[in-house]
């Protein structure tokens, strides 16, 4: 790799990473605030949080490697365009071809690990995902105890708490009611903490200081009790296990989408949606190697011209093409048309647009795929350039 190869790679690499990770921490950011108040109505424990969060990454960076592909090679030419480097590099003997070397080697890297990501890591950490939001429903994960508010543990029991110390090791001003089948029983102490037993369906909450009152079918009296240490066995609630993995496409690697797809012993519906997710992911990956020369047709804009018009347009182009995947996919799980052509055939289209838009920059003297866009983005800008003075000059004599 020469002095230019490694130039090029800097410009590259600094708006890809950052592009990567404003994207990443945007959306975990939504992500984030959504989630906090999920696990705080299930009464979950905060560290499920972050796990969720772990487990969301992989798909999000899938959706913003193409992204920061996209706009790390966009950006690096730009930069080269109105810097007039691109000119001087051109004059010299550089083509367009030769230019994206370095952009190519970011893609096929990009690419294989876009690969891993979307073919493997995603499936598992898609279904962690759903596990843990599973165990938080149910509350295998544990629920948290709110101070001063009645919290239930299963439909048989109800405590409260008045106030919590050292990590709610020390608890006080303690009540709780329980029912059995022979009947209930209220409890109310000064201070108390759990335990753990060696039966794992099973903890002891021992109390201090309090009164306990049972109330049996067979006694129509209630029986009061005064004790200094009580210790108050609570059955811990059973519940079902977690499905196992594959109950969705979107859990499933591209080996296993593979065979389900060509077995021809499963389901109809299972093999189409098997196949209608396998094309999707690859002629995601596959149009990773689209991105380059997109990229060079849409960053280098008209001579004397600085419009920032090719990256809006760049983010709009890969964005709808995107959704269109989404819908190709949609519509070959439903069996109305099969998923390759679903897939493969707006794929086409797409690389043909591209290839025509870098043939007019690379080929034809002078050329500009986006030039009729480029004049009318000039004129609008300017007319309203030219429309702020007037609402000013009106503003003003209003005021006066």
């Amino acid at each position: 790799m020469n002095s230019i190869d490694r130039y090029m790679a800097r410009l590259i690499a600094v708006p890809l990473i950052s592009t990567l990770v404003i994207s990443a921490m945007l959306l975990v950011l939504d992500r984030m605030l959504r989630l906090f108040e999920f696990v705080a109505t299930e009464g979950g424990p905060i560290s499920a949080v972050w796990r969720m969060l772990a487990n969301l990454l992989p798909e999000y960076l899938g959706l913003g490697i193409p992204i920061g592909l996209m706009l790390g090679i966009l950006l690096a030419f730009r930069r080269l365009a109105t810097s007039s480097e691109l000119d001087v590099l051109r004059a010299v003997g550089l083509s367009y071809t030769r230019l994206l070397r370095v952009p190519f080697m970011y893609a096929v890297a990009l690419a294989l690990l876009n690969l891993a990501i979307v073919g493997f890591l995603q499936p598992w950490a898609r279904y962690n995902y759903e596990q843990l939001r599973f165990e938080l429903r149910t509350g295998a994960l544990g629920a948290s105890i709110k101070v001063g508010e009645f919290t239930n543990f299963g439909d048989r029991m109800t405590l409260r708490i008045e106030d919590s110390r050292n990590s709610g090791r020390e608890l006080s001003g303690i009540f709780v009611h329980m029912t059995t089948k022979d009947g209930w029983y209220s409890v109310s102490a000064q201070r108390g903490t759990f335990l753990r037993t060696d039966n794992p369906d099973e903890i002891i909450f021992q109390l201090t200081n309090g009164t306990l009152i049972q109330k049996s079918k067979d006694s129509p009296v209630p029986r009061v009790l005064t004790f200094s240490t009580h210790n108050l066995p609570i059955p811990l609630p059973k519940y079902e296990p977690f499905r196992v993995r594959g109950g969705r496409n979107l859990e499933l690697t591209l080996p296993e989408l593979a065979r389900i797809g060509g077995d021809r012993a499963q389901k109809p519906e299972l093999r189409i949606t098997s196949r209608a997710a396998f094309h999707y992911r690859i002629v995601e990956i596959a149009s990773m190697f689209l991105l380059p020369l997109l990229a060079a047709a849409l960053g280098i804009p008209p001579k004397r011209s600085t419009s920032a018009l090719g990256v809006f347009l760049s983010i709009v182009m890969i964005v709808t093409y995107h959704k269109i995947n989404e819908y190709g996919q949609s519509i070959g799980s439903l069996g109305k048309i099969d998923p390759i052509i679903a897939m493969w055939v707006p794929f086409a289209i797409f690389a043909g647009l591209v290839f025509w838009m870098y043939h007019q920059v690379a080929n034809v003297p002078g050329g500009q795929p986006i030039g009729a866009l480029e004049k009318w983005f000039s004129k609008a800008v300017k007319a309203v350039a030219s429309l702020i003075p007037g609402l000013k000059r009106k503003r003003a004599e209003d005021v006066a």
